[in-house]
């Protein structure tokens, strides 16, 4: 919950240049290899894991891309998987890669099987973790609205969908290509649209409120239409002859694919506490967490075994577990996997795109018309059924608009439609276009919409009018214990709360006619919501501060950092002493002239400016003196060790001061400080803060080097003996 886009900025310019050198090395190092095991199995590996390993700077350039132009992550991602597949760059022969580093695969697939298989291993950790975001039972229980305008935007979409196809395949409405493109237009993606409602403070109107409910809907109503279609599309691919199937037996099919998924559902929901209990036998939580995936690879095996898709048994065992008290802990620690794999899943998405077919006349035709449908398609589908909720006509455009984006489903049953020869190049063409010109389009439209002057209910209604309260907690980490608080809180009152979007800090909590709409900025929290429940978001966070005020109450009681900070300085400490080879004689003076403790840290903060890797100079001393404000770096021996965390500062510096007569700096012998050694590390990058802070104090425990050093008469002599003693 991080704003680090500045630092991204300058990393990715000097990561960027180092891509071509990177991707150089990985060819030369591997031609050797493939010249001689290109056949071998040991060949084969070599060629998948350098694949992944290109896949993975891959998606990750081309996520950080996106990004900076407001744009979702997963479509660089995907557009990078177009860039390096085997119809573009992957394609073009290098040294030691005759047929290129993603040579086309034969049969159906662009890729080989094996880079297949993980990219259909990451589609089953997707549903799974989507599975355990969605609490099914609470959420039915306050968004009629939602379930309403969800249902509108499946039917609307999956007919128009369907219509297209068949007019311009000149195929009957049961036609599995016809079916696909049908349900491939049903599926929403509104990360993207929470962030343009958050900015415009609209997350908890009435129009923001639907929007997120009707997506939660629309999820789940799609994965039991794929389970519906996927069994009507098993059979009819083995009678070759749809119309040789009659209505009933149609709705028989239809009617146990939804069984299938109905029965485990049902099951999985009533025995959720009883699976999270059997997996919590495995007592540690990452023991449970890996096995809580296994059980979704289990069924998820079980459901393709039954005609279905894998996805929809991974969906369905995270939305068993989804209620359990292990739900919160197991995607935290599957956070890793997802993060590796799933990238991937999009990128090897986009290399089965064939870039030459896409441009044809004929693909581009098709998807425009397709893509023109599916955004119709959620208009009025989603908008039209809010006119009998008490919207108005602007109220079911924003809605309808807020609806449109496709995502990582449309993506996955893409897959699958290839993988199954459902859908030839062509088509899956057709959907990848859909999928990003309905996400690059919906900010626009919904920012149009929004900007619109006028509710967008019938009557005046509560949440049409929204105010604001902030709390500034001072550092990100208590900001961060805050509203993870709050939302544990919520939820134990009765709220559903969605994360809309983790790297903006962005979520939102609903019950009944209650929305709020919470804003993690660095140490800001804001909350959003009606005038008439300030008073009750207020309370809760009033509580909460109580509740970490106790917390912290208790911790001073059974720590004590006084008596911790003692055992510091007596105790033998233990350090990297190589991290004092970082100090620099510019940042060193034997002759401080402040008289107080902030005149100290100031000239100490000036020093530090030499080091030119100062970029805020006044937002360093206020750091570092917010930190002494909470306890004084004053050691023992005239010794203090003044320092904190910045955003004003580029990388890790130190800065160290001798004032031979001492000044008051609140030390624990109480004796005045003579030797000042500052540090000062960015508050968004990791580095040894803590460990140069036992580094120091493990060489200045022995009184001489602490004498000499105090003692010295230049700077140059202080930079040796401490040279000397980290050696």
């Amino acid at each position: 919950m991080r704003d680090i886009f500045s630092f991204k900025r300058h990393s990715m310019k000097r990561f960027s240049k180092l891509i071509p050198a990177i991707l150089t090395m990985l060819i030369l190092g591997s031609a050797a290899i493939f010249a001689e095991e290109n056949e071998s199995i040991t060949g084969l590996m070599a060629g998948l894991v350098l694949q992944i390993g290109v896949i993975l700077f891959a998606v990750r350039v081309g996520g950080m891309l996106v990004k900076k132009l407001g744009i979702p992550s997963v479509l660089g991602e995907l557009l990078a998987g177009v860039v390096i597949g085997p119809y573009a760059l992957g394609g073009l022969p290098v040294p030691g890669f005759p047929t290129g580093l993603f040579p086309l695969g034969s049969g159906s697939l662009a890729v080989s099987p094996e880079l297949y298989g993980f990219a259909t291993v990451a589609s089953i950790i997707l549903l799974f973790a989507s599975g355990l975001e969605t609490d099914l039972g609470l959420f039915l229980r306050y968004s009629v609205a939602g379930g309403i305008v969800g249902l509108g935007g499946v039917i609307f979409s999956f007919g128009l969908g369907d219509l297209v196809g068949m007019l311009l395949l000149h195929a009957s409405f049961m036609d599995p290509r016809c079916l696909f493109l049908g349900i491939l237009s049903t599926a929403t993606s509104v990360g993207i649209t929470a962030r343009i409602l958050s900015d415009q403070k609209k997350m908890d109107s009435p129009e923001g409120v639907t929007i997120l409910a009707a997506a939660v809907f629309d999820d789940v109503l799609g994965i039991i239409m794929l389970a519906v279609v996927l069994g009507i599309v098993a059979v009819l691919t083995g009678h070759g002859d749809g119309g040789a199937l009659t209505a009933g037996k149609i709705g028989a099919i239809a009617g146990r694919a939804f069984g299938i998924w109905l029965g485990f559902t049902a099951l999985g929901l009533i025995f959720s506490k009883r699976i999270a209990s059997f997996l919590k036998f495995f007592k540690h939580s990452y023991d449970f967490s890996i096995l809580s995936l296994g059980i979704a690879l289990l069924l998820a095996g079980v459901f393709e075994k039954e005609g279905l898709a894998m996805i929809i048994g991974a969906y369905v065992t995270g939305l068993s577990l989804s209620k359990t008290d292990i739900a919160a802990v197991v995607q935290e620690r599957i956070h890793g996997l997802y993060e590796f794999f799933v990238p991937l899943f999009f990128a090897v998405m986009g290399m089965l795109v064939n870039v030459r077919e896409l441009a044809s006349v004929e693909v581009l035709s098709f998807g425009l018309i397709y893509t023109a449908a599916a955004v119709l398609a959620k208009i009025v589908g989603c908008g039209l059924p809010t006119l009998a909720l008490g919207f108005n006509a602007k109220g079911a455009t924003r809605i309808g608009v807020g609806m449109i984006p496709r995502g990582e489903v449309a993506l996955i049953i893409a897959g699958i439609g290839i993988t199954a020869g459902i859908l030839d190049e062509r088509l899956f063409g057709v959907t990848i276009m859909m999928t990003l010109i309905t996400t690059l389009v919906a900010p626009p439209f919904l920012n149009a919409a929004l900007k619109i002057p006028g509710r967008g209910t019938k009557n005046e209604a509560k949440g049409a009018d929204t105010e604001s309260v902030s709390w500034d907690f001072g550092s990100d980490e208590i900001a961060d214990l805050v509203v993870d608080t709050l939302l544990k809180d919520l939820k134990s009152e009765g709220f559903y709360v969605q994360m809309m979007n983790i790297d903006d800090g962005l979520s939102q909590a609903r019950k009944g006619d209650i929305a709020l709409s919470i804003t993690e900025e660095e140490s800001l929290v804001t909350i959003e919501t009606s005038p008439e429940d300030l008073a009750f978001v207020k309370t809760s966070m009033y509580e909460v501060v109580v509740k970490l005020n106790d917390s912290i109450e208790r911790l001073k009681a059974s720590a004590d950092p006084v008596a911790m900070k003692k055992e510091i300085g007596h105790k033998k400490a233990r350090g990297d002493k190589s991290f004092l080879k970082m100090i620099n004689p510019q940042c060193i003076t034997t002759n401080l002239k402040g008289t107080t403790k902030d005149d100290i840290i100031a000239e100490l903060v000036r020093l530090l400016e030499k080091s030119g890797n100062v970029s805020d100079p006044n937002l360093v001393l206020s750091d570092v003196i917010a930190r002494e404000r909470t306890m004084s770096t004053g050691m023992q021996r005239g010794i203090a060790l003044p320092h904190g965390k910045s955003d004003g500062i580029r990388t890790m510096s130190v800065a160290i001061g001798i004032k031979r007569e001492g000044t008051d700096f609140g030390s624990l012998d109480g004796e005045p400080s003579r030797l000042f050694i500052l540090v000062a590390s960015p508050k968004k990058l990791s580095g040894p803060h803590i460990q140069f802070l036992a580094a120091v104090s493990a060489i200045l425990r022995d009184q001489s080097i602490a004498d000499r050093i105090m003692a010295a008469s230049k700077p140059e002599e202080i930079e040796e003996i401490l040279r000397q003693a980290s050696a």
